[in-house]
């Protein structure tokens, strides 16, 4: 098989088109949701405080001890959850994503939104907010006397007491961007596997589209139309002579070339010959050069 057959073979239909504008719909509603949650807590809206808070009760590492270990030249990392890098890497994706539903939208009214190439973009979106969801919820081992060995605070915990009223709301749109990272993972799942699915085809029509059955040979009537011989026009089958229709009777009759009817073995009549020194009546396409029995130019 050519790279021509590999390429003609890959499918370029969706089995559900309409589901994915409805995935359409419900991923711009959440990427709105998501771009807006990930851009109020740019660039440390909430994340040290909920660090702090977590912290005065004993559930996490305090971030005062990575100022203690800068200034006394101790290497330290920022635990993970607790990072810029989490806070940037969120608006970044959520950008990217909502640039690439544009795209995917565009790409699909021009029906060229392909399965193949949906399989290719939603793996990486996966991929991307796998890290996400895995860097939000990651453990903060830095400190021994108050390791944290699960998710932060506050997606274990509720936001009421004995958390501070004041960090109640900080505290709920921590919760709700984890909350759409992972309803945008799960988007992008479906995304994937119905790209998968519509890429997946039966034998059958596989064979259909290309011509081969694989080891059995392929039967006429599964043949495609197109490569079947198409009938002669009736009226054709002995010759280049036209049919006889009462269009090419009327003109063989005004002509005066009306010969037998119903035979093209029999002789035409002679033409008349005009006396007013007008020239005959013209050879119409439809006639035999058989029939046509008018004087020609020289």
């Amino acid at each position: 098989m050519g790279v021509k057959d590999c390429y003609a073979a890959i499918p370029r239909q969706w089995k559900f088109p309409r589901t994915i504008l409805y995935l359409f719909a419900v991923e711009l509603a959440i990427e709105i949701a998501a771009l807006a949650l990930f851009g109020i807590a740019q660039p440390d809206l909430y994340r040290t405080k909920l660090w702090q808070e977590g912290s005065n009760h004993g559930w996490n590492s305090n971030p005062n001890e990575i100022v203690y270990a800068y200034a006394n030249y101790r290497p330290i990392s920022v635990p993970l959850p607790w990072s810029q890098f989490v806070t940037n890497f969120n608006v970044v994706i959520a950008v990217l994503a909502l640039f690439l539903l544009l795209c995917k939208g565009i790409m699909y009214i021009c029906h060229i939104f392909y399965p193949l190439i949906s399989l290719v973009i939603h793996a990486a979106l996966i991929a991307l907010y796998a890290v996400s969801i895995h860097a939000q919820a990651a453990p903060d081992m830095s400190d021994p006397d108050h390791p944290q060995p699960g998710a932060p605070w506050y997606i274990t915990k509720s936001c009421g007491t004995p958390v501070d009223p004041k960090l109640k709301g900080y505290c709920q749109q921590a919760k709700g961007s984890f909350a759409v990272a992972i309803m945008l993972l799960a988007i992008f799942v479906v995304y994937f596997a119905l790209s998968l699915y519509s890429l997946v085809r039966p034998a059958r029509s596989y064979s259909l589209a290309s011509g081969k059955s694989g080891d059995v040979e392929s039967s006429p009537q599964q043949r495609p139309w197109e490569m079947m011989q198409v009938p002669a026009t009736p009226g054709t089958a002995g010759g280049l002579m036209s049919p006889t229709t009462p269009r090419t009777t009327a003109f063989n009759t005004l002509s005066g070339k009306m010969g037998t009817k119903g035979k093209g073995k029999g002789k035409a009549k002679e033409p008349a010959t005009r006396t007013d020194g007008k020239l005959p009546l013209r050879h119409h396409i439809s006639m035999g050069d058989e029939l046509y029995q008018g004087p020609s130019r020289s």
